[in-house]
């Protein structure tokens, strides 16, 4: 039996887990080079009949399932992924499998690009650096508004955060209800007025056909021209090229990303060249925590499937 481990980016999976407990009939493979191209896909994992991967850095479309015929258990890290055709998986008896995460990580991360964009830490460091003193003044968020797109279980602590340095916390997403914000101590707005009235929108939706490209223009162009747009969520739940545009149209005062809709970001991507940006490579849950628990419970997965008795299956909703 062989196993893939893909897109191990900092070459850390090997020692996270005791991948030699899998037996002498099993083999493991890192694979620390990300690719796009397709064919490429298939030659890489064509003799592979167990692939684990970290979060959507690699989609498992349809087309790439059909060309990997060895292929009979994914595991992903986390419960869900949107990058993987389940309805494809199940026609062809392909198990998948998935992981616990973090409870913190995406949330600390959210605060920390908070911060850093308001106060323009970022900037402000690397011209101290080059012998400048004080370029620019930033924003407190005492007394501020913070607008939560998606009032799940990130986006309410990502609120009660809020909440402790003063802020005022609105939200908004399709099935939000009051009852649900009010326990949460939180204001039910409509969605126009999440985007009006936030000096700073966190997105916290999960990825679908109903949330893609649900922050555009139009909305961008709602905000106040003092706001800032952090996204710590999909990429593709924003329009990038409107952000980019909204940025340089001077819409908005800033953004912060650590998602994007291509992963890694190509160096050509016009998003790393847009004005009053803090950018960080998908960190959210980039954490020794949650790689503890994704690696030990990919492992745990393929022990269990090996046994015939597979865990945490994830299937479509």
């Amino acid at each position: 039996m062989n196993v893939a481990v893909l897109d191990d980016y900092q070459g850390v999976a090997r020692q996270l887990a005791d991948w030699a407990s899998l037996g002498n009939n099993v083999s493991v493979r890192f694979f620390h080079e990300h690719l796009e191209d397709e064919d490429e896909l298939v030659q890489r994992l064509e003799l592979f009949e167990i692939i684990a991967v970290m979060r959507e850095r690699t989609p498992f479309p349809r087309s790439l399932i059909e060309r990997l015929p060895r292929l009979k258990l994914i595991v992903t890290t986390g419960k869900r992924n949107a990058s993987i055709d389940l309805a494809a998986c199940k026609e062809r008896g392909i198990v998948v499998c998935g992981t616990a995460g973090s409870a913190g990580s995406t949330v600390e991360l959210t605060w920390g690009l908070i911060l850093a964009v308001v106060r323009g830490i970022p900037r402000e460091e690397l011209s101290m650096r080059h012998g400048r003193w004080q370029n620019a003044v930033g924003m407190e968020l005492r007394g501020k508004t913070l607008g939560v797109l998606g009032l799940g279980r990130l986006g309410t602590q990502v609120a009660q955060i809020g909440q402790a340095f003063g802020m005022n916390v609105i939200a908004w997403s399709q099935n939000l209800t009051a009852a649900r914000a009010k326990a949460a101590g939180v204001h039910l707005v409509t969605k126009q007025q999440l985007f009006e009235r936030s000096d700073v929108l966190t997105i916290h939706l999960v990825l679908s056909e109903r949330t893609r490209r649900i922050v555009g223009y139009q909305e961008l162009a709602w905000m106040k021209k003092t706001a800032y747009l952090v996204n710590t969520s999909r990429g593709p739940i924003v329009d990038v090229a409107d952000l980019i545009r909204a940025l340089h149209d001077g819409e908005i005062a800033g953004a912060a990303l650590d998602v994007y809709d291509h992963e890694p970001v190509p160096p050509d991507d016009p998003i790393l060249h847009a004005p009053n940006t803090v950018l960080t490579p998908h960190l959210g849950y980039v954490s020794d925590e949650s790689y503890q628990t994704f690696y030990h419970e990919t492992l745990e997965d393929i022990k269990a499937y090996l046994a015939g008795k597979p865990i945490r299956l994830v299937e479509e909703e």
